[in-house]
Formats: C-alpha cells, structure tokens, sequence
C-alpha cells in the first residue's frame, strides 16, 4: 500500500549532510577490470552555492553515495539531496531522473557523483544511458473520510484542518515533492492584526485591505469572497504560529500588494509553511500522503462526489471512498499553454514564448475534474503576469528586490517607466511596451549591507553576481556600463527618484512608496521579463468552500480552495493574497467537509 506517513522527510536549515545506503545489484554497465574500490569525492555549483558528495566504491560495485554538504533551499530541495544518491545505489546507474521544481540541485548531485565513479574507472556515460523499470502493483481500494488533492499549500491547510476536526484524511499529490508554487513563493502572506503597534504604525486596516483587494481586481472579484479573505487572514497567521511557524516581527510591501501588510517567514521562500505542515504530518494519525499518484477523476454518485479515482506511480489504478467528501487544491493552470491561450483575453500572446514562474504540475487538472462533474468556472480570462521572471527559466529566481520601497526599474535604455508600487498587471503591461520586453532592477547597499545578505528566494546576492545572474558596481555609471545601458540615463532616473524620495518632488509617474534614496554603493542590477505567475479564474466557490455547479447550486460532497478556484481576486491578485487565500480558504472547506456542511 502506497501510503507514506513520513515519506518526506525535512531537512531543516542547518542541517548539511544526509547519509543513505542501499542494496546493490550486479554492475552490467562497465568493464570491471578498470574499476578501482575505494572513497572518492567531488563538489559542483548548485543552485545556492556549492554541492559535495562521498561515492564508495567497494567490490566494484556503487555502495554509497552521500550529500555530505550543500547550501540548498530546505524542503524545496530535499528530495533530490536524499533519494537522487539512494536511487544510484539502488539501480547502479545514473540514468535518474531529476525532481521537478529542484531540477539544478539533481543535475548538482548526478554530476558530481559522475565525476566520482569517473575518477573510480567506471564508464559514465554507460551509466547514463542504463535505467530501471518498476514492476506494476497491485490495484487498491481505500476507505477515509477525506480526500484531499494536491499537497500544496491549500491542500495542507485544508488537510490538516480537517484532521483537527476529528476526520481521517488522505492527501493525493501527482508530483514527487510537497510544496505546489506555495514552496516556491517568496512566502509574503498579507494580513491585517488590526489594532496592532504595526497596523497602527503603517495606517492599515482590515478595510483598507478589503478595499485594495477589490478595487485592485479591478472590482471584478465577488465581494462576500474578498471579505472572507480579509477578514479571516491574520487568525491564519496564528494557525500557522500555533503549528509551529515563525514570521518575522515586521510586515512589508510585497511586489504588487500595494500596502506593507505581507507577513514574512522566518524560513527562507515558502519552506516555513511546509515545516510546519510536514511536522503536523509526522506527530498526528489519520492523517496520510501518496505522493507520485495522480488524480484522474471524481466519484459521483446520485449528483454527489464520494471519492476519487487516481493512478499511482506504477500505473495502477487506486480508487478512493470518501464518506465526507474531497478538497480540490490542485492549483492554477499557468503552465497549461493550450489552456492559458484557450481562456486568455488580456494579453496579447500567451503561448510558449512566455515563461511561468509556476511549478510543473500547474496544469489545470482539477479544473478539469470539477467540470467533467458540472462545476461552473469563473474569471477564467484573468491571468496574471508579472514584470519579474528570469530571463531563462521565468521563475522567481534571481530576483533581487527585498522590497517594493527601495528599487526601480530602468528599461534598457537606462529610464524609468512605470510606477513600481503599483498593480502587477500594470506594471507588466508598461514593461511590454519597452524596448524587447526587458528591465532591470536597480537597487543599493541600503539592502544588501554586506553583499553577502540573500534576496527572498534564499539566494545570497554574492552568489547571483558570480554566476552573472546579478551584477554589481561601486558606481551607477560602472553598473550602466556592465548592464549595457545610458549612463547618463541610469543617473539620471536615480537622481529624480532620490529627489521623490526626499520629499523634494512629485513622482513622475505617481508612485507613492518609498523608504530609502539609491545612494549608497555598491550599486545592484538585475534583468528580469514577463512571466505568468497567477491564474486568477477556476472553480466557483462559495463563502464555505462549496464548490458551486452551473446553475448555481452546491454540489455536494465538493469543496475548493486556493488558485484552482475563481472569483476572490478578479482581474488582478494583489501581491501577497494568494497565500492568505490558500489559508483561509484551506482551513475553511477543512472544516467544512470534516463536519459535512
């Protein structure tokens, strides 16, 4: 039976080494006359610094691989730490495939354990190319009170929640990690304590937070939705507290949240959350995870869902009961091309060209589910991009930004052109009209003192300039010239910018967030693009979660949380909302479905 209570093991912050055996089979691969026994040792460049590992060699065969150091994001990268070397030993062979969303930190690891057996005499190359099938198991049926499908985010809470209030729960997640794009995520969770020292500091309000909300969706979002949301979101953050999550004591304006109420984690990117939920996981019972199984359909039975119908990593079919009822958490569709330019109406392309910051499995398959079982959608015509994607991969990785108040961006011809406080669908679209689409994000030592600090993405900034991701220079005229810009434009922008700052001026184009003048050098740069981040449309919901069919009517047995549903963020999602929606919403078809209402 394919269900694993502690199957994902996290590896906290600190922790560097990981030591893992496993049987050996016979090597069919190599010569074995020209393989020597004996302990070797390699290091690569990962995705945060270095990756070393310790092969042992021993009667010819590959005995042991170790990840004995590495400066990786916790969780994020776990599974390619662990079961990368425990499948080399298993299968004496390389030919392993890499864990999505860890893709670097698996091709680390396989390259340093070829230059290894490389040193040890064996053919590499040979190694490569063998690989391992698995055996078909067996068909399985199972019985539980809840289904939750996807392990991301809304999944979790929804999951959890649902185990708190006394009812057994299996999590069905089709890729090989936690984390869905919330482990992804910057980790910025807008809330409001009102009343609080920093509400009352940064003039916010439950209110204003609701009004941003909707007016920033262009009041396209449903109202009783959006006041859910925000009236629910900081008792999220102390469920996320009382299951053992830091947030740092300051809040912030996250890229596109308009306002500094984005909680930040103590752990790095979204990993804080998944601590959390995985340790909830460890220490309670009832509560289980299939990873590697994919749910393909729902079970209805006189108009309502009972289970689901799922396929596990062997290809074999599992069908699950649910006497409650299933979550749907599966996620947007950002990575779903025929789907984004089946729905989109807004840009003007969305096909391949455009990268997503989105983890793989963001395909739309629940939507997909919940309409094969009459589920009605909602604002599948809004999807979000940002002006903030690498240049190669789209993803998030490689911005420098620690804030919205301490940068600009330049186009590539050294000039400012967008208000950088403002909504994410306008900065986006200012950017596409620059020359090629690009911009750089300009910024000082005020956030990176020492140059070793690192960004929201557990990336220290020393490291992005090394691998020429970033770049830096004592002076704006020497980082225009290194960035291929107008120096004299560069300076320029910077110096009305730092003039706004001072109160000296009026902001060209409006902006009104700001904190510290760009005057401090070392001065950094960073290119970014467009990139889809966020689809707003999906399932329709109501205030409990309900997921409603076509004519309007709760189907029962169905409930949806977090961005595989439509209709809380409208036309544009704030920065910072989307994790707040996975939580309270999470928590709220939990509850929901654990008590059948």
């Amino acid at each position: 039976m394919r269900i694993f209570k502690k199957f994902f093991v996290v590896l906290l912050v600190g922790l560097l080494t990981v030591s893992l055996s496993a049987c050996n089979s016979s090597n069919t691969t190599t010569d074995s006359s020209s393989i020597k026994d004996g302990t070797y040792t390699a290091t690569v460049d990962g995705h945060n610094g270095e990756v070393s590992v310790e092969v042992v060699v021993a009667d010819q065969k590959i005995e042991k691989v170790e990840v004995t150091e590495h400066g990786e994001t916790p969780i994020v990268s776990d599974l390619a730490i662990s079961e990368i070397p425990a499948k080399i030993v298993e299968t004496q062979s390389l030919g392993i495939d890499t864990v999505s969303g860890a893709t670097v930190t698996s091709n680390a690891v396989l390259e340093a354990v070829a230059l290894c057996l490389t040193e040890a005499g064996f053919d590499v190359e040979a190694l490569k190319n063998a690989s391992a099938s698995k055996d078909k198991e067996d068909d399985l049926v199972l019985d539980v009170d809840v289904v939750v499908i996807g392990a991301g985010g809304a999944g979790f809470a929804a999951a959890v929640t649902a185990n708190q209030e006394g009812a057994s729960v299996i999590i069905l997640e089709k890729q090989p990690k936690i984390g869905g794009n919330t482990i992804l995520s910057g980790g910025a969770m807008n809330a409001v304590d009102e009343g609080s020292e920093t509400a009352l500091k940064n003039k916010d309000s439950v209110e204003l937070h609701y009004t941003q909300t909707f007016e920033g969706g262009s009041e396209k979002g449903n109202p009783e939705l959006i006041r859910t949301l925000v009236e629910n979101a900081y008792s999220g953050v102390e469920w996320m507290q009382s299951l053992g999550m830091e947030f740092e004591e300051e809040t912030f304006t996250v890229l596109g949240g308009m306002w500094p109420r984005a909680h930040k984690p103590v752990e790095p990117v979204g990993t804080g959350f998944f601590i959390a939920f995985q340790n909830y996981l460890d220490t309670h019972e009832n509560i289980d995870l299939m990873l590697n199984t994919k749910a393909e359909e729902l079970i209805v039975e006189d108009n309502k869902v009972v289970g689901v119908i799922a396929t596990g990593e062997t290809g074999n079919k599992i069908t699950i009961n649910a006497a409650n009822g299933v979550v749907m958490a599966t996620g947007g569709f950002s990575q779903n091309i025929e789907m984004r330019q089946e729905y989109n109406t807004l840009w003007k392309d969305l096909g391949e060209n455009i990268k997503s910051t989105n983890h793989p499995g963001a395909t739309g398959d629940g939507i997909k589910m919940g309409l094969a079982a009459n589920a009605a959608l909602v604002g599948m015509e809004y999807i979000q991009l940002l002006p903030m994607g690498d240049p190669e991969t789209g993803s998030l990785s490689g911005n420098i930004e620690q804030g919205v108040e301490n940068r600009i961006f330049v186009n590539k011809e050294g000039n400012r052109f967008v208000d950088e406080g403002e909504r994410r669908d306008v900065m986006t679209a200012a950017l596409i009209e620059q020359p090629d689409s690009i911009m750089w994000t300009i910024l000082d030592s005020h956030d990176y003192p020492t140059g070793e600090e690192i960004n929201n993405f557990n990336e220290k900034i020393s490291d992005l300039v090394k691998e020429g991701r970033a770049y830096k220079a004592d002076t704006l005229e020497e980082l225009a010239k290194l960035i291929g810009v107008d120096s004299d434009n560069l300076v320029n922008a910077v110096s009305e910018y730092n003039k706004f700052v001072a109160g000296e001026i009026e902001d060209e184009f409006g902006r009104t967030l700001k904190q510290d003048p760009i005057d401090q050098g070392p001065y950094y740069a960073a290119l970014r693009v467009p990139t889809v981040h966020h689809t707003m449309g999906g399932l329709m919901i109501d205030t409990g979660a309900h997921v409603l069919d076509t004519d309007g009517n709760i189907i029962p047995g169905l409930y949806a949380a977090g961005e595989v549903t439509g209709g809380i963020h409208g036309a544009n999602r704030l920065g910072g909302n989307a994790l707040s929606d996975i939580i309270v919403f999470g928590r709220i078809a939990g509850q929901n479905v654990a008590s059948k209402k």
